[in-house]
């Protein structure tokens, strides 16, 4: 029998080696996902069905790693249920970066150096943060933002001193009730004492009796007519995402454009331009966001940090990253809000309550929702508020 040359024997070897790959190549695609990340959000709705379809399922297919989702309206209490019980998600998004910050300093987050590039974002956004006797690192990565120090009108530019009756006022969310009215108390702080001493009060370093504290306890009070019986009690179970009037004001943040779309003739102003008694350092603007931290770096995790901080990933609105493009079918409206939280000129200060320890920013939204029913009582509501006073040293605003 005639033996086989070299040269085919080695011909057949490699169409074997071939078809073995192929068939194991199948056979591990058949396989589905080769790995999987936990991610914990608040999103729910329509706003989490966008960020499926626009990352989360892109990542799944570029990556072959499966997204564990798990949504959650009371975020801060399931994520620290999941810690105590031990089994903390990969990855959690929390809006703001007080709660955060508790957690590196706890030593539960893990540095994201070198998974993205920080410097194509605002320093507040990711910063380098110093826990303990560490060196500073970056914990957090913004995944969307939003603006605020936004009254929502419909008609000719409203003026200083509207009526109580003209405001949308709810309070009702769940879990979280009460921050709208933080919001409140906030802006009118950062309008009447500036940046600075906001950054401070934000940070702990500021008593909450102090003067210019209590003047915009006051001030809000005043506007939205606190104390007054029949419509405080509305405010109080109304959801904050009720449909407002367009005969009325609502002081809300930039998450209500796709609403006031509809509205004829509607638009935005600063609320330093409405509000009741501006300082002569108005004119910052107050913002929010969603930040991504990992409490277990595995490679599957840190590589969604990647996919999250890459460019090109379509985010939900608004991207921190100067480098993302605009995103398509953006109206005039959206397109100035963007510019504003992606700008390089003014200045841009987190929402407070979100920048504070849990403790306090709780404490803060139930504080609100007494003031409105007795106002009478605000040395109360501050000295409780001022026995939960931390110091920090967290990068509260940023730019100008």
């Amino acid at each position: 029998m005639r033996r086989p040359r070299p040269r085919t024997l080695g011909i057949l070897c490699v169409c074997l080696v071939l078809v073995a790959s192929g068939v194991y190549a199948g056979v591990r695609w058949a396989r589905g996902p080769q790995g999987s990340v936990t991610l914990l959000a608040n999103w729910s709705g329509e706003e989490r069905a966008q960020f499926e379809e626009h990352v989360i399922e892109p990542f799944e297919k570029k990556y072959r790693i499966d997204v564990i989702y798990q949504g959650s309206s009371a975020l801060s209490q399931v994520l620290a249920a999941d810690i105590a019980a031990g089994d903390p998600p990969d990855v959690a998004v929390l809006p703001g970066p007080g709660e955060l910050l508790t957690y590196a300093a706890e030593g539960r987050l893990h540095p994201l150096d070198g998974l993205f590039d920080p410097g194509q974002y605002d320093r507040f956004w990711a910063p380098e943060i110093s826990v303990g006797d560490e060196d500073p690192h970056t914990y957090w990565l913004p995944v969307k933002t939003g603006l605020k120090s936004m009254v929502w009108y419909a008609g000719p530019v409203p003026s200083p001193g509207a009526a109580p009756g003209r405001w949308c006022l709810g309070m009702e969310s769940g879990a979280t009730s009460g921050w709208p009215g933080t919001d409140w108390v906030e802006d009118i702080l950062l309008q009447q004492a500036g940046p600075q001493v906001y950054e401070e009060w934000a940070d702990g370093k500021l008593p909450w009796a102090d003067d210019a504290v209590r003047k915009a306890w006051t001030t809000w009070a005043d506007m939205v007519g606190a104390g007054s019986g029949e419509r405080i009690e509305k405010a109080l179970v109304t959801d904050f995402a009720d449909t407002c009037p367009p005969n009325r004001l609502e002081h809300q943040g930039s998450f209500r454009a796709e609403t006031w779309r509809q509205v004829a003739g509607s638009d935005f102003a600063h609320s330093s331009d409405v509000l009741a008694s501006p300082g002569r350092n108005a004119g910052a603007w107050e913002v929010s966001g969603d930040l991504a931290a990992v409490l277990d770096p595995t490679p599957e995790a840190e590589q969604l940090i990647r996919f999250l901080a890459d460019p090109s990933t379509a985010l939900p609105e608004y991207a921190a990253n100067r480098a993302a493009p605009s995103a398509d079918g953006q109206d005039e409206t959206e397109r100035r809000i963007a510019s504003i939280l992606r700008g390089t000129d003014g200045i841009r200060c987190w929402d407070a309550s979100d920048a504070m320890p849990r403790a306090t920013r709780d404490a803060f939204h139930l504080a609100v929702l007494r003031h409105l029913v007795a106002p009478g009582e605000l040395d109360d509501r501050l000295e409780e508020l001022e026995e939960l006073r931390v110091a920090q040293n967290l990068p509260v605003c940023s730019g100008g």
